[in-house]
């Protein structure tokens, strides 16, 4: 991901990117989109670490592997998404099988992720 700020055409290209990151399972290539002090937050997060909350770029891709490490791909599909540009929120709506969430991410001046959460239904 270039060193740019994120707009709304910025944030279509990062969509199709991310989606395609995570079809491969390249935890790599999702993690290098987030800045070094990034956060994020999952209920998945909670069960495998005890804390909703996984703080810094290397505990993320460490929480990653533990989560999805094993699977080598994953059929993501990207219902919608959404950007806005005064609070530099992207919001997508995917589906993995019969699962269905949504997800926020901030971001940074620079284009990365700051921080993001998760929220999982059926």
């Amino acid at each position: 991901m270039s060193e740019q700020p994120m707009d709304r055409a910025a944030a279509g290209r990062f969509v199709e990117t991310w989606c395609a990151n995570w079809r491969k399972v390249d935890i790599d290539a999702v993690v290098s989109h987030f800045a070094e002090n990034a956060e994020m937050r999952s209920p998945l997060a909670l069960k495998l670490t005890e804390s909703p909350v996984v703080a810094g770029v290397e505990n993320i891709r460490a929480y990653w592997q533990k989560a999805y490490g094993h699977i080598a791909s994953a059929d993501l599909k990207i219902l919608n998404w959404s950007w806005d540009d005064t609070i530099a929120r992207l919001t997508v709506w995917w589906q993995l099988g019969d699962a269905r969430a949504s997800e926020f991410m901030d971001f940074d001046g620079a284009g990365r992720v700051m921080r993001s959460e998760a929220f999982y239904g059926k």
